[in-house]
């Protein structure tokens, strides 16, 4: 989550605000209430307390595995916005009915007075404790002399650092990872060198693969036992699968059913407040988002938290059926919603929303926006270096056509020292450009990922 929090767009998060609030809460309690329903009322033994803790377990998607179909299939740009901003905050909303569930299970006890204080306090103070900790971590990258080991480092205590504080007083870790890292994340042109962004990303990239690739390890390792444990308990495996194919078709069908409620919802609700759409919303949008609910790595974490015991020293009550349901609905999701998505995508012809520039009309406009900052920055700031070195213009100009072939350019440490300027110039004039909502926030963040790399290769001159 704190990786996920890094690399998502906040401008396009506070832009789908409203829906991915009502998604990453509302329809995610909505979803763990009617799979406690149906668990009661369909599978034996089961409580609406287990029915809810199984609800909180399954209900959040995995935009990870959304992400990666969505790669090689072009969709308008809000559709992958909202589910990235959906999947950073519906885990931690059902993390916390995680908790919840548990200390019913474990108590037996629910006080909704209570219990609603306590959930203010879990997202409010969370966010809070994230926000306070990771302004701690911008001013540590920013005093220590660090380099880009050390951020790295620190990159990787802070998450464990945000979750450990918050679940000492009772707060929600997730919502402390998830505000600390978004801070961390938007402050990261400021607190990181370029050798420093380009070195984490990377280390990242691989430890999240590790991370995700051990989860699905563990559960493979654990169904042996999982098996064993429900034969002892009376149920056979056909039973079990079917009760697995049956959460998930409630999931699909509540998840579809909800974006077609939101899409209800917001044509009322424009007659009273701004939305960030004003026209209809295509019928087969609302599909294609509710077909993309995949689940992945966080439901199987949230499965395997779950204690082997209650503090009373019982045996947990159905503990290997849901760890069952749960490896079932991810499997089942994966496949059936995972293999035919892109087919899916492919035969669905989206409107024009014009929310954002066309993307090769915004490459090329960027581009030609930024060769023309860079001249007139020359021009207006560097013209003693232009009387000084009259090859300067030059050297400019080969210095851009080496960024596109990585031809070598030679240069004295006065030049040097100049296109270094240049290169944070550049990089101030990107955020400002950002800042428009028509821009698209992640061919951006790849020209800055550029300019890192020209960095680098000329500080190595």
């Amino acid at each position: 989550m704190f990786e996920a929090s890094w690399y998502i767009s906040f401008k396009e998060l506070w832009k789908w605000r409203r829906i991915i609030l009502s998604f990453a809460f509302i329809v995610v309690f909505l979803t763990a209430i009617v799979v406690a329903i149906v668990s009661n009322y369909f599978i034996p033994g089961f409580s609406i307390a287990l029915g809810f803790l199984l609800g909180g377990i399954v209900s959040p998607p995995d935009a990870v595995s959304a992400g990666a179909i969505l790669k090689f299939v072009k969709v308008p740009k809000r559709i992958s916005s909202i589910l990235e901003g959906e999947s950073l905050l519906n885990d931690a909303s059902s993390l916390i009915i995680l908790r919840f569930a548990l200390i019913v299970i474990g108590t037996g006890q629910f006080i909704w007075q209570d219990a609603a204080l306590s959930f203010l306090w879990m997202v409010l103070g969370g966010a809070g404790i994230g926000l306070i900790i990771g302004y701690i971590f911008v001013k540590a990258h920013n005093f220590l002399p660090t380099d880009a080991n050390i951020d790295i480092v620190l990159t990787l205590i802070a998450p464990y650092l945000l979750y450990w504080v918050a679940e000492e007083v009772h707060a929600s870790g997730v919502m402390s990872v998830v505000f600390g890292g978004l801070l961390l994340a938007n402050s990261r042109m400021k607190i990181m060198n370029s050798s420093s962004r380009i070195s984490g990303y990377h280390f990242w990239q691989c430890f999240i693969f590790m991370l995700n690739g051990l989860i699905f390890f563990m559960i493979g390792l654990d169904l042996p036992q999982i098996r064993e444990g429900l034969a002892e308990e009376g149920i056979n495996l056909g039973t079990a699968i079917g009760y697995g194919v049956l959460i998930t078709v409630v999931l699909i069908i509540v998840r579809i059913l909800a974006f077609y409620g939101a899409g209800i919802i917001t044509q009322i609700m424009r007659r009273f407040i701004k939305v960030a759409d004003e026209r209809p919303i295509p019928i087969q949008i609302p599909l294609v988002m509710g077909w993309t609910g995949m689940r992945g790595v966080v439901s199987l974490a949230a499965a395997l938290s779950i204690p082997e015991f209650l503090d009373s020293g019982e045996p947990f009550p159905q503990r290997n059926l849901i760890l069952f349901i749960t490896f079932v609905v991810i499997l089942l999701t994966l496949v059936i919603q995972g293999l035919t998505l892109p087919a899916i995508l492919k035969r669905i012809k989206f409107p024009d929303f014009e929310d954002y520039y066309p993307e090769e009309e915004f490459k090329e406009r960027l581009r030609r926006m930024l060769r023309s900052n860079l001249h007139s920055t020359v021009q207006n700031d560097y013209q003693h270096m232009l009387k000084q070195f009259p090859q300067t213009q030059k050297h400019i100009d080969f210095w851009e056509e080496s960024i596109k072939n990585e031809s070598k350019i030679e240069m004295c440490p006065e030049l040097k020292e100049m296109y270094l300027e240049l290169l944070d110039k550049q990089r101030d004039y990107l955020a400002e450009v950002n800042k428009d909502p028509m821009w698209d926030e992640e061919i951006i963040r790849k020209h800055l990922h550029v300019i890192d790399l020209e960095e680098l290769k000329i500080s190595a001159m």
